[in-house]
């Protein structure tokens, strides 16, 4: 099968700082792609869609893969919701519209699985876009994913452009947000045992039952779909140009944050404040698609949970060196 992308292409990651873009760019490097495009936040606001026309005008690039995004977990949505719909819509739409007009060649938009209905059948088919509610805690970040994947889906339908996009299912890894008040689950359960074992607390409280099942992908497999997805997926005529992106398997979070217990080395009680919401009661992606065309996720939970935390101490420990 002949590759869509060459390494002769520009490529442009936006948002290649973030814990999905670097793992896309750690994944172009390894295949041989090395003519990549990056730019910071402070170099060009992707909201500001003149200066966005202005750095398509002078870079070129050939092949674009939007990473950007403005994200965050169950309190940062319920609490900043027009920040998380007007942000991100300004930047799918200018970074997509911007690219097409420029005559790019190849997009990948990379969503999120939070664009499915709250109580969609499980696991989750791409089919089931559109056909409920939406999770109210983080409708707003929803919205504007679908806009984006939509926004993709009619610039091929009427204008023939290679946009083509992929439906992650929660990342962990490398880059990763463990910020107090906005990260989401896995980050915020890492630093929260961290801190506990470090301190040797005798108990830890975490939001909600524990009962809701999710699914946990690393970051690097991301990265890996991302470029298979560009090198060899080309949809038909009559196909959702977008795939869902997982390993397929879920785990509560109760499990998960026994889990991260024990990979910090923490071992005191954990308790669960159940007057704090639980979210979706379960997320599992259906990932046949990406399957039958030849790609699945390698890297086991325990394993890359062990990894993250090492890497998590690692910066810690280089950040109290700092101060």
């Amino acid at each position: 099968m002949t590759p869509l992308i060459t390494p002769a292409d520009r490529i442009f990651v936006a948002g290649h700082r973030g814990m999905a873009g670097s793992a896309i760019c750690r994944a172009l490097h390894r295949k041989g792609y090395h003519n990549l495009l990056m730019v910071s936040h402070s170099e060009l606001d992707l909201a500001d869609g003149t200066a966005v026309q202005r750095w398509f005008d002078q870079h070129h690039p050939t092949v674009v893969v939007l990473a950007a995004a403005k994200v965050g977990g169950i309190q940062a949505n319920n609490t900043y919701p027009a920040d998380f719909l007007l942000d991100n819509l300004k930047i799918q739409t200018n970074v997509i519209e911007t690219a097409w007009r420029a005559g790019v060649r190849r997009l990948l938009f990379l969503g999120s699985s939070c664009i499915y209905p709250k109580f969609a059948e499980q696991p989750i088919k791409e089919e089931a876009l559109l056909t409920g509610p939406l999770e109210p805690t983080n409708e707003w970040y929803a919205i504007a994913k679908i806009t984006g994947l939509k926004l993709c889906e009619a610039l091929r339908k009427q204008h023939g452009f290679d946009a083509i996009s992929l439906m992650p299912t929660n990342l962990y890894g490398p880059g990763d947000n463990y910020h107090q008040e906005n990260s989401h689950v896995l980050p915020a359960l890492i630093r929260r045992f961290y801190e506990a074992a470090e301190a040797n607390a005798s108990s830890v409280t975490c939001w909600g039952s524990g009962t809701p099942l999710r699914e946990f992908l690393h970051a690097d497999d991301l990265g890996e779909a991302c470029v298979f997805a560009l090198e060899h997926w080309q949809p038909g005529p009559d196909e959702p140009p977008f795939l869902n992106v997982g390993t397929g398997v879920d785990l509560r979070i109760r499990e998960l944050a026994e889990a991260v217990a024990y990979a910090t080395g923490y071992t005191g009680t954990i308790h669960w404040d159940t007057s704090k919401p639980d979210g979706t009661p379960k997320k599992q992606l259906d990932v046949s698609h990406m399957a039958n065309l030849g790609w699945r996720a390698r890297i086991p939970l325990a394993d890359g949970l062990a990894s993250t935390v090492a890497l998590f101490r690692e910066q810690l420990s280089l950040h109290l060196a700092r101060v």
